[in-house]
C-alpha cells in the first residue's frame, strides 16, 4: 500500500495563499454586500450625480476584487492534480495582488462616498491619507523588508 505523499513546498505556498484569501474575503464580502444593497435604500435617491459615479466605480472595483480574490480557488479546482502547482501558485499571487489593488479602490471609494454624504468637506484629503496608509502597510513595508534582507 502506498503511503500518502508529503506536501511539497508549492503545496505549502498555495495553502498560505488560500489562508490569506480567506482573511481578505470576509471584509470584501461585507463591503460588496453593502454596496449592492445601497441603491435600494431610501437615501440613495438624494445623492448627486458625481456621488453616483463614485458609487458605480466603487461597486465595480469591489466586484473586480471579488473576481480576482476568488479566482485562485477556482483555478486550483480546475487544475488540481495536473502537475501545475508552481504555475498555480505564481498566478494566484498575481491575482491576489491585483485583487488587493481593486480592494483598495473599493475601500477608498466607499469611505469617500460615506464622507461626502455626511457632508465632510475634506473627504478627499481623508481618503488620500487612508490610501497612503494602505499603500504603505500593504506594499511599502513588505518591499522594504525585501530590500533589507
Amino acid at each position: 500500500m502506498n503511503a500518502p505523499k508529503e506536501p511539497g513546498p508549492w503545496d505549502r505556498r498555495f495553502a498560505e495563499v488560500l489562508q490569506e484569501l480567506r482573511v481578505m474575503q470576509t471584509g470584501l464580502q461585507i463591503l460588496f454586500g453593502f454596496l449592492l444593497t445601497l441603491p435600494f435604500s431610501a437615501g440613495f435617491a438624494k445623492i448627486t450625480g458625481d456621488q453616483k459615479v463614485v458609487y458605480v466605480v466603487t461597486l465595480v472595483a469591489s466586484a473586480a476584487a471579488t473576481a480576482f480574490l476568488i479566482a485562485p480557488v477556482s483555478m486550483h479546482r480546475m487544475l488540481s492534480g495536473e502537475g501545475l502547482k508552481p504555475q498555480v501558485v505564481r498566478t494566484a499571487a498575481v491575482m491576489t495582488q491585483v485583487g488587493l489593488v481593486m480592494l483598495l479602490f473599493a475601500i477608498a471609494g466607499a469611505v469617500f462616498l460615506v464622507m461626502e454624504v455626511v457632508s465632510v468637506t475634506w473627504a478627499a484629503v481623508v481618503v488620500a491619507v487612508l490610501a497612503v496608509l494602505y499603500i504603505g502597510l500593504w506594499y511599502v513595508v513588505p518591499l522594504m523588508h525585501r530590500l533589507n534582507r
